[in-house]
């Protein structure tokens, strides 16, 4: 075969030796986080029926989804592309009052998210469900953060480093709803929005009932003193939309979750204009994005925010793509000993016996111990040699005599 016969798709890769490793890591200490703090590890299947993974899908996520056919009963099914649908079936069929979950698998898109992005990543998650019915919803989401601080705290990272954009679809669809704003209109503001097109915006809300409140949105920032506050946001609204009781509410639950955020170390900022999952989530939504060191991400490493699972069981959650955490994250160094394979060869029976639990002695106290199939099977960098030292199996260290 020749070389770009191996070659895989735009957007794949293999994750191979340290990378993997470290990929694995990851998945062990962020996996001790979540279960410690009460949320449920399951594992769903990586593809089953569209009916399922669509139920709550908006065209993007349609989009992202791979399908094919189950050759059992020619039904449709798909690859999965975000897990957070199943978690909702699996409530469905199970859950009862209060539950977390937690996950961990890899999800298939069929484009990538973002320049450079990978479609196969691994995507790990906790969602709370069952909080319809808290007296202030907004304290699962404080949870969240206080969990994703935990999470970032275990494999050391900053907490400076990671900067929250919050925003609340339920600001939105209230306006909509307040003024009367017909369907093709509400698309065209959300297009808008999303381009961050602020004079099509503005010629655009001149035309429009309420078109002041949505503009409003879009330029909405903290007071002069960076603090937050939900009086900031009202005030500037309309008479019909500042006394409304669902803005309100919203209002100062955004507050709150920021108020939350910056005390726990974190930066944050206000964007009303998040709408990507607005047929999807309900009410306060929340990214993170990474800024370490030189490094920018426009990309959010977490999404997150509260949405309707059922008709009568609301939901809120995060799910992060672990793949770009790799970088900052560090291996402890091996300490590789190879075994003289010349000292292998001319070894008794009992001396091979000895051999074994000394290699199993070692590999328990963290080594790597190579026992060579070849005179040549050895690797370029080793720190020891085991060998036969006066009758007994000791490691002599690279460079000693």
């Amino acid at each position: 075969m020749t070389k770009n016969q191996w070659l895989l798709p735009d957007g794949v890769v293999d994750v191979l030796f340290e990378h993997a490793q470290k990929q694995e890591s990851l998945r062990d200490a962020l996996l001790f986080i979540l279960t410690a703090h009460g949320y449920r590890l399951v594992a769903p299947p990586l593809i089953e029926y569209t009916d399922t993974l669509y139920r709550h899908a908006d065209d993007e996520l349609k989009r992202q989804t791979f399908k094919l056919i189950d050759q059992l009963n020619g039904r449709t099914m798909g690859l999965r592309a975000d897990i957070t649908p199943q978690i909702m079936r699996i409530d469905a069929q199970h859950g009862k009052g209060i539950d977390r979950y937690c996950y961990i698998g890899q999800v298939v898109k069929t484009l990538p998210t973002g320049l450079f992005g990978l479609r196969t990543p691994m995507q790990l998650g906790a969602e709370i469900f069952g909080i319809e019915n808290l007296p202030q919803k907004v304290c699962a989401e404080l949870s969240l953060i206080d969990l994703l601080v935990a999470l970032f705290d275990e494999i050391g990272m900053s907490r400076v480093d990671f900067h929250v954009d919050v925003g609340h679809v339920a600001i939105f669809n209230r306006l909509c709803a307040l003024h009367g704003i017909g369907h093709d209109n509400v698309q065209t503001l959300m297009t808008l929005y999303n381009k961050k097109a602020l004079p099509e915006l503005h010629e655009f809300c001149q035309n429009i009932i309420g078109g002041a409140d949505f503009l409003v949105l879009a330029k909405h920032t903290f007071g002069a003193d960076k603090l937050p506050s939900a009086n900031n946001l009202l005030n500037k609204l309309s008479d019909v939309a500042k006394s409304d009781e669902v803005i309100g509410r919203a209002c100062h639950e955004i507050a709150t979750f920021i108020s939350h955020t910056q005390s726990v170390g974190m930066t944050a900022s206000v964007d009303l204009t998040e709408l990507s999952g607005y047929h999807y989530h309900t009410g306060l939504v929340f990214n993170v994005y990474l800024n370490h060191h030189d490094t920018a991400q426009t990309q959010a490493l977490v999404r997150g925010g509260r949405y309707w699972a059922t008709d009568t069981r609301e939901a809120t959650g995060f799910s992060m793509d672990i793949n770009r955490l790799l970088e900052f994250v560090e291996l402890q160094t091996d300490t590789i000993i190879w075994v003289d394979f010349d000292e292998i060869q001319h070894a008794t029976d009992d001396e091979l016996d000895d051999l074994n639990i000394q290699i199993k002695t070692l590999q328990d106290e963290g080594c790597v111990v190579i026992k060579p199939l070849s005179v040549d099977d050895k690797p370029t960098q080793i720190d020891g040699v085991l060998h036969r030292d006066n009758g007994q199996w000791a490691v002599r260290l690279v460079g000693d005599e």
